[in-house]
């Protein structure tokens, strides 16, 4: 019984103190009193080095009730602040009742609404309400409506001062309650909007401070992304006015690429295509070259394409391997799209750096030369085939797994060799040295002839 009059003490919190007059009420005395013995306490309480901290936990918070019950909010601030430090104190130690310990959480929150009630300029105002959300989250946490509506509004009041961790509980409610069927995905979207305006806005005092708000960027992402509330048309009505307004905010764009890339079937639109090329602009690397390469190629732009590539392959942080790749997949994409000397040029360069593109960009150039019509008469517009197979034999030589290939298209080229006679006519024979030129290429051969 007295443990349970003592919690009504805790969760009534005293209605009448205040309306009681003057800042020590009605009963200033008694108060003052109070004020003092539970100060005593908790001094003693707080010494973390004294060896009576159990005994004086006990008369600080039974004085501290007693004091609270008395005096108005009036009476000392730091009432509020020791009261919250003894409740926490107290929970710790009743972590075994559940019902108990909910009753200490409900007056802990009330403790920090009262605080702010009496003391609404506190200089203190940011963490007590800081505060309160992380014992909502700890403590009510699983009343998902209680959580998302006290923490939006605390983020309202605080803005970029909010503990961003909180802004990561915030959504996290709002998902649960989408998955729950209690609010729709808009509310969800507009929801983590909110977060990332907030986040936006804070500003980090220190590397440290910098660090969680990067980390917590990235949990919301992963939350919102892993949710799949959002479909590619949601998130360019939540982005592009954002982005139209801050189009160099790197944090931003960064968000706006890596929720689109995780979205389904959202890589062909504007907005996608302006952000990476944002991100490019303000922090480039061959990385972002070649994604805008693979973007602009994708939508049949092709000089942007090339161009990106190109700048991928520049950049002095690719090494050679990956040069020889970006190279023979330039090669592959100029063939493909007409510009046969641009396709000659990166497939040499891919066969000279190596690492397993050798072979196969032998084979290219071999195709390529086979492929490219070149006038004259009957000798000067079939040489070519002597230099495709010239790299075809060198392709199956560096790369056996192109062998059956390689020797498909040598017998078809061979097929078109000029006959001895038509050589003769030109003063050519077998086994002649012959240097081609044809559709921006040269290369300097062996004449051969057909039977």
């Amino acid at each position: 019984m007295k443990r349970l009059a003592s919690l009504a003490l805790v969760v009534l919190l005293s209605a009448g103190s205040v309306f009681a007059q003057g800042k020590f009420g009605a009963d200033s005395a008694e108060c003052v009193k109070y004020l003092s013995f539970y100060n005593d306490y908790y001094k003693q309480f707080n010494n973390k080095a004294s060896a009576n901290r159990g005994a004086a936990f006990e008369d600080a918070i039974r004085n501290w009730r007693k004091a609270y019950a008395i005096c108005p909010g009036t009476a000392s601030q730091n009432m509020f602040q020791h009261g919250s430090n003894l409740l926490l104190e107290q929970i710790s130690r009743s972590s075994s009742d559940k019902a108990y310990v909910a009753a200490l959480a409900d007056s802990l929150i009330t403790l920090q609404n009262q605080r702010l009630q009496f003391y609404p300029k506190s200089k203190n105002k940011v963490s007590i309400l800081n505060n309160k959300g992380n014992y909502i989250v700890r403590f009510k946490g699983e009343d998902k409506n209680y959580v998302l509506n006290e923490l939006e509004g605390i983020i309202a009041q605080l803005g970029g001062k909010t503990n961003p961790t909180l802004l990561v509980f915030y959504l996290q409610a709002a998902i649960d309650l989408y998955r729950a069927g209690e609010i729709s995905a808009d509310k969800v979207i507009e929801i983590y909007g909110k977060t990332g305006e907030v986040l936006d806005s804070a500003e980090a005092a220190n590397e440290d401070e910098a660090a969680t708000k990067n980390k917590v960027r990235s949990d919301l992402e992963s939350l919102f992304a892993e949710s799949k509330v959002a479909d590619c048309e949601n998130l360019i009505n939540i982005f592009g006015p954002r982005y139209e307004a801050d189009p160099d905010n790197v944090a931003l764009i960064t968000s706006i690429v890596k929720l689109m890339s995780g979205a389904e079937d959202c890589l062909d639109n504007d907005l996608y295509l302006r952000a990476v090329t944002s991100l490019h602009k303000n922090a480039p690397s061959y990385n972002s070259a070649y994604f805008l390469y693979k973007l602009h190629s994708s939508r049949g732009n092709t000089s942007e394409a090339v161009a990106y590539l190109q700048e991928a392959i520049d950049n002095p942080e690719s090494g050679d391997e990956q040069d020889a790749k970006f190279n023979y997949e330039m090669a592959n994409y100029c063939l493909h799209n007409g510009m046969r000397g641009k396709a000659f040029s990166a497939a040499q360069t891919a066969a000279q750096l190596g690492y397993g593109f050798t072979g196969m960009a032998y084979f290219l150039i071999g195709t390529l030369w086979g492929s490219t019509p070149c006038g004259g008469n009957e000798v000067t517009s079939r040489a070519r085939y002597w230099v495709a197979v010239d790299y075809l034999q060198k392709a199956k030589n560096v790369d056996p797994s192109l062998e059956a290939d390689a020797n498909k298209l040598i017998g078809s080229y061979a097929s078109y060799y000029p006959q001895a006679a038509e050589a003769f006519m030109y003063d050519l024979a077998a086994g002649q040295s012959y240097t081609v030129s044809c559709g921006g290429m040269t290369a300097t051969t062996t004449v051969r002839v057909s039977r």
